[in-house]
């Protein structure tokens, strides 16, 4: 299904199956809508939606606008309108956890509650500069293959692909690049532009309005070592009605590392939610 937003991009939004009350999942930058497949197979109680944000997977990249955060923000409030969601839950990972904060600062009431693993919120707004390590290594991203399976061959060899679950990761290779006429295959998300995201990604003001977020939100966090893991405690605690999970053993790809685990954590979270 293809939903239009407000600036001419179009998001490409994937049915996970599920029945019972919506759930609109967010991916983190670099990957797309689909790895959350092996995740929503154990929710099977909720109706599991998923996006391709802008310029990752399907969806279209915007011409005349910058990849800045404000925009993933707009993407989700396009998909639930999209999609008629009534104060539907909201699932996110790193990037697609701001996203939702962004979106429900933007309109309130939006969503029933949130479970974000390590949203990329920070204390103190930075400009957007594309000199940080996260921009730089995206641009030097390989971005073509000879095949499928080289590309997973090559990602499940080293970290930090390599910590995915092997479920997670075939979806990532099999939806995340496109055919080219020679038969080999290319990111989809192309490194520029993931490069960009990157860029704008410590310059939205997300922190300063988490209180305005008045739904139950759940901050998960795995190993606290690096950002965006060490801001995850003063996200939680600046929300209006926030709390903290911590999952130790894991690191910032904790729900495609363990999905069957972070299933049951999100029950969890939102059982008894009116």
């Amino acid at each position: 299904m293809r939903v239009p937003t407000v600036d001419g991009v179009e998001i490409e939004v994937h049915d996970l199956g599920g029945e019972g009350p919506p759930v609109l999942m967010c991916h983190a930058t670099g990957f797309h809508g689909r790895v959350w497949e092996p995740l929503a197979s154990h929710l099977p109680d909720f109706h599991c939606w998923a996006m391709d944000m802008r310029a990752h997977g399907d969806s279209t990249t915007p011409v005349d606008r910058p990849l800045e955060w404000y925009g993933f923000a707009d993407d989700v409030l396009c998909v639930v309108d999209a999609l008629g969601l009534d104060r539907p839950y909201g699932v996110g990972h790193s990037k697609g956890g701001a996203a939702l904060l962004l979106a429900e600062q933007a309109r309130p009431g939006t969503f029933r509650s949130l479970w974000l693993y390590e949203p990329v919120v920070v204390p103190e707004p930075v400009a957007p500069t594309a000199d940080n390590p996260l921009s730089a290594g995206a641009r030097r991203r390989r971005a073509t293959f000879a095949s499928r399976d080289e590309a997973y061959a090559n990602y499940a060899s080293k970290p930090p692909f390599s910590s995915l679950h092997p479920e997670v990761l075939r979806r990532y290779v099999d939806h995340g690049f496109a055919d080219l006429p020679d038969g080999s295959v290319t990111l989809k998300c192309a490194p520029g532009d993931e490069s960009e995201v990157y860029a704008h990604g410590l310059s939205h003001g997300a922190f300063a309005a988490l209180g305005d977020v008045h739904c139950r939100t759940t901050i998960a966090v795995g190993r606290v070592d690096v950002p965006p893991a060490v801001f995850a405690a003063p996200v939680a605690g600046a929300l209006a009605d926030g709390r903290l999970e911590s999952f130790a053993d894991l690191g910032h790809f904790g729900p495609l590392e363990d999905p069957a685990r972070m299933a049951a954590a999100i029950i969890d979270a939102f059982t008894g939610i009116d």
